[in-house]
């Protein structure tokens, strides 16, 4: 009898172990920035929560540092399913799917709050649904935060002062467009942009204030001000086809955990950033706190009626619905 009930159990262990070891999955998940970044917080939290909720049966790989390359190069190792998810800065979406433009529009949210109230309400469903059309599954909103005006060449403080500055900015046309329109001379880079920086390639940059504080921008960058012209949010995204193919239970979980892994890198860069901006004063940089945004907000209105946001009508109907909502 003995013999009959220990066979019965090493047949249930090796049944155990076979479902065990045919569920154990790993997750490849791609940024371009370093350790103690906006983006890399949020890939770790979300592996340390998708890791101890499957008890070591999913583990996720986070490949940091761009060493898949750049945010676009990275999306469409996403739709090719090389790399499972990601956490992408939203403007490189653009060009996947025109409609995600419209949460970059400048001036568009009041504060943090105002933000959280509309990306985590209908309008931002709505995005989150928008890029399936282009193969990822849209499953929550991280932040770097709102965008700032740095450069090396004199102070900013109205958009006069922005002629003929040489801005790196994201790939993306929205963000091209809004810095020709301010006067600036926009180059388009991938991340990171240091070197470019140091060497006098470009004059300046923008980017919120934890990004310049943790890549080290100041060493780089006499003048910052703080003009928060765009708010910044990241997409956290996976393969929409790999996604679909999952089990509903483990699909649950690694939504679940990625919305709580951006509401924490959220709430960290919310409470940080007043100390980042001091951060940034004791290390040299010339801040403008209180530049002439009204001046700057003038001339960005003027996207709203140009191509970029006019060709389209799903783009320019959700343009019309987040100004609306956001008025």
């Amino acid at each position: 009898m003995r013999r009959v009930i220990r066979a019965v159990s090493l047949a249930l262990l090796a049944v155990c172990l076979t479902a065990s070891a045919a569920f154990a999955m790993e997750i490849k998940l791609g940024i371009v920035t370093t350790p103690g970044s906006a983006q890399y917080i949020v890939a770790e939290k979300f592996k340390e929560l998708v890791e101890e909720r499957s008890k070591g049966d999913i583990t996720v790989s986070i490949f940091h540092s761009a060493s898949l390359g750049n945010e676009t190069e990275i999306l469409q190792q996403i739709q090719m399913n090389a790399v499972n998810m990601g956490v992408i800065t939203l403007g490189p979406f653009d060009a996947f799917v025109p409609e995600v433009k419209v949460v970059n529009f400048p001036f568009l949210f009041k504060s943090y709050d105002h933000v959280s109230k509309i990306l985590d309400g209908p309008l931002g469903k709505e995005v989150l649904k928008d890029i399936e059309k282009a193969g990822f599954k849209g499953l929550a909103f991280s932040e770097n935060g709102f965008r700032n005006l740095s450069n090396n060449v004199r102070p900013v403080h109205s958009v006069e002062d922005v002629d003929g500055l040489k801005i790196r900015v994201m790939e993306s046309a929205l963000h091209k467009e809004l810095w020709r329109v301010l006067g600036a001379n926009p180059t388009p880079m991938g991340w990171p942009i240091y070197s470019e920086l140091e060497q006098g390639v470009i004059d300046g940059q923008e980017n919120p204030v934890s990004v310049i504080k943790v890549f080290k921008l100041y060493e780089v960058q006499k003048y910052l001000s703080l003009t928060g012209h765009v708010y910044s949010a990241h997409i956290d995204v996976a393969n929409l086809g790999w996604f679909n193919g999952l089990d509903p239970e483990v699909q649950k979980m690694l939504s679940d955990s990625m919305y709580e892994a951006a509401v924490n890198e959220r709430n960290w860069n919310r409470e940080n950033e007043a100390g980042f901006l001091a951060e940034l004063e004791k290390e040299g940089m010339i801040i403008d706190k209180n530049p002439d945004k009204a001046s700057f907000r003038a001339k960005a209105v003027e996207l709203k009626n140009m191509e970029l946001f006019t060709k389209d009508p799903s783009t320019a109907a959700l343009l019309d619905k987040f100004l609306e909502a956001t008025k």
